[in-house]
């Protein structure tokens, strides 16, 4: 029997995108985000590469992010004494834009399309019958499929239910943070990206031509994880690592204020089990990478149309899984693998 309607669990990058390819293939889509509201991780920006913005653009989507998104147009290494190392452009079309938005554009246009899109569902657990699956929620609520899609994070209950012996993400030894200063202080090309090779953490800045902000990040060794600082916390951590070096990362973070979001960087090496019965991982619930090479967005937009193609092909849930893995498995497994090289 045809798979005609997919349950996703998870409303970001990877859950939209899924339901957006899904809808384009003719098979019906519903949306469970569990989050209240569509800016989860609203302070970090990102960068859809190539691959990425190609995958956007099968599933009708990459004129919507064009739309709340700058061009990303080279990058410049820089050493501690602000000397540059080497300049490269970045390959067309490339677009930085913070995850919020990119989120917001994306469901958005899942409503716009007729895709239902519910916030504040978190599921709690799923069984699975020869006929489809029944997803609960916390809430006490239940909705049935034919599949359920875990498009659920880096945290993935799905991919628990799939496999309850499923490796635990695993440390990077590093933090990220994000933030944002007012105005061009450090007077940087429009649209240009310029990574510092720090003393003690790497930094990397951006000013988006219109958006009239310095974006930043920086990535800190840390021997433990330090989730629970507040923004000004984080920023102080910044800045602590970049106070001996001469360029203009410590100035532009001073500036910043506390618009600042940091976390622990975690990533997935390789997860056994991508599938159950009538169960899926997609995005970053299959493989999470650390974001030095800024591919977690593009993979996951890659996963979706791949999952799509496979469901739309296949009527036997397994066959189609197993079609989706074969396509996605390796190529994510070297990118995660070169993302913790790059990063480390």
């Amino acid at each position: 029997m045809a798979i005609r309607r997919v349950i996703i669990a998870g409303g970001g990058v990877a859950g939209t995108a899924t339901a957006l390819a899904l809808s384009k293939a003719g098979i019906e889509a519903e949306v469970y985000e569990a989050h209240p509201s569509r800016g989860a991780d609203a302070g970090a920006f990102l960068t859809v590469m190539p691959n990425g913005m190609a995958g956007l653009a099968e599933i009708g989507a990459a004129e919507a992010v064009d739309a709340v998104s700058y061009p990303a147009r080279t990058v410049t290494l820089l050493d501690t004494e602000g000397q540059r190392l080497g300049h490269r452009p970045i390959d067309a079309p490339s677009r930085s834009l913070t995850r919020a938005a990119l989120y917001r554009a994306l469901q958005q246009l899942a409503v716009a399309r007729g895709i239902p899109v519910h916030h504040g569902r978190r599921m709690t657990g799923a069984t699975t019958g020869a006929d489809g699956v029944e997803v609960t929620f916390d809430d006490g609520g239940t909705v049935t499929g034919d599949v359920l899609v875990g498009a659920d994070g880096i945290h993935s209950r799905t991919r628990r239910l799939i496999d309850p012996a499923a490796p635990e993400p695993r440390y990077s030894g590093q933090h990220v943070v994000y933030g944002y200063t007012p105005g061009n202080p450090a007077g940087l090309d429009l649209d240009e990206y310029y990574m510092i090779r720090g003393g003690q953490a790497f930094f990397g800045l951006t000013v988006p031509g219109g958006d009239g902000r310095t974006w930043w990040f920086a990535r800190l060794r840390g021997p433990q994880p330090a989730a629970g600082l507040s923004p000004g916390q984080w920023r102080d951590l910044a800045l602590s690592a970049c106070r001996d070096d001469s360029t203009p990362a410590h100035d532009l973070i001073a500036a910043a204020g506390t618009t600042v979001v940091g976390g622990d960087s975690y990533d997935i090496p390789t997860t056994p089990h991508w599938h159950g019965a009538r169960m899926v991982l997609t995005g970053d619930a299959a493989h999470a990478a650390v974001p030095a090479a800024a591919q977690g967005a593009s993979m996951a937009i890659e996963d979706a149309v791949a999952l799509a193609t496979a469901l739309s092909e296949h009527d036997d849930p397994t066959t189609a899984f197993t079609a989706y893995e074969k396509r996605r498995r390796l190529e994510t497994e070297e990118t995660v693998a070169a993302s913790a090289r790059m990063g480390s």
